[in-house]
């Protein structure tokens, strides 16, 4: 199969007919094999009911239902491991994303892309709680992960399939894959597209958010590092172990030395023990340092992520003639 394109929902009712009719009015006319994944993340209103029925008179529509809501990244890590194709385009399932552009994309992909990212331009969202933090986050991410994307919370992507397989999915981290799959030496690259504000119902995201993509920018940032240079950073995290351990062994024998103190031999346990912890530390780190050398991660492999952003004569273009 060419192609899957996973929508992840959650109390869409409105959203899922007009976002299947846009998917098939998009891939039709590209005349290749293609299927659809809808996932109900635990909606309680009929948007599985709708997205049932409409699975059950078109054989390229696969539906995932979750009996309780776990939140969009698990919805679409679902979505991406029953997908067959061997491209992968995820959307969300609000039609704020425009299926109109996926042929841009596979287009994008056939220039040899592993990654290509959608980027909302002109974004038609609320300027306070979504504009600012997004560009806010935006440069944060770019900075910590060295991989400058200009939207990483547009939905809108595609990937190849064996790209996916090696990417783990948890948290809010859809938004961080390009970066995560850096130590895989993707290449990555960013087209405009287009961005509708809201039609139906209300946004599930706010300022609340921000606090989630914060700790797992963090928890990335750490596991790139960590692939990377494994021995180098599982030192840094013994370091403060090992300035306990020294300081309490060197009181503990001072103690035990000159003072006779009866907390001596307590010292002297605990900074072993900080210092044993150190030693575990820097060991593992050379565990992992092999595994890096000799494993899947090789340094040759290790290609640089290339990002480009394309032209949008073609898309405006485009647009032009649907406006005529």
């Amino acid at each position: 199969m060419d192609l899957s394109v996973v929508v992840p929902l959650y109390f869409e009712e409105d959203s899922v007919k007009p976002m299947y009719d846009a998917i098939t009015q998009a891939i039709d006319p590209l005349k290749i094999e293609y299927e659809m994944v809808f996932v109900n993340d635990g909606s309680t209103d009929k948007t599985f009911s709708i997205a049932k029925q409409l699975a059950e008179d078109d054989p390229k529509l696969r539906v995932i239902n979750f009996r309780k809501n776990y939140g969009q990244t698990p919805a679409m890590a679902a979505g991406i491991d029953h997908a067959k194709g061997k491209i992968i385009v995820t959307m969300d399932g609000d039609l704020q994303n425009d299926p109109s552009d996926i042929p841009l994309f596979l287009e994008k992909m056939a220039e040899g892309y592993d990654i290509v990212v959608g980027w909302r331009h002109k974004r038609q969202d609320k300027l306070v709680t979504r504009k600012i933090p997004s560009m806010i986050a935006n440069r944060l991410i770019g900075k910590v992960t060295g991989v400058p994307i200009k939207d990483n919370g547009c939905s809108l992507k595609a990937y190849k399939a064996e790209i996916m397989q090696n990417v783990p999915f948890y948290s809010e981290m859809h938004r961080f894959i390009p970066a995560m799959s850096s130590t895989a030496g993707t290449n990555v690259a960013e087209i405009k597209v287009k961005h509708h504000a809201r039609q139906f119902g209300e946004s599930k995201y706010g300022l609340s958010r921000i606090y989630k993509v914060l700790l797992d920018l963090i928890t990335i940032k750490t596991l790139i590092s960590f692939s990377y240079q494994p021995a180098l950073w599982f030192t840094l995290l013994g370091i403060p172990a090992l300035a306990l351990g020294l300081i309490m062994t060197i009181y503990g024998l001072n103690s035990l030395l000159f003072d006779s103190n009866s907390s001596s031999m307590i010292m002297l346990g605990s900074g072993t023990m900080f210092l044993c912890l150190f030693m575990f530390m820097f060991f593992w780190g050379m565990v992992g340092e092999l595994i890096f050398k000799t494993g899947t991660f090789k340094p040759d492999v290790m290609a640089r992520i290339t990002l480009t952003t394309s032209n949008i004569e073609n898309l405006e273009s485009k647009d032009n003639k649907n406006d005529q």
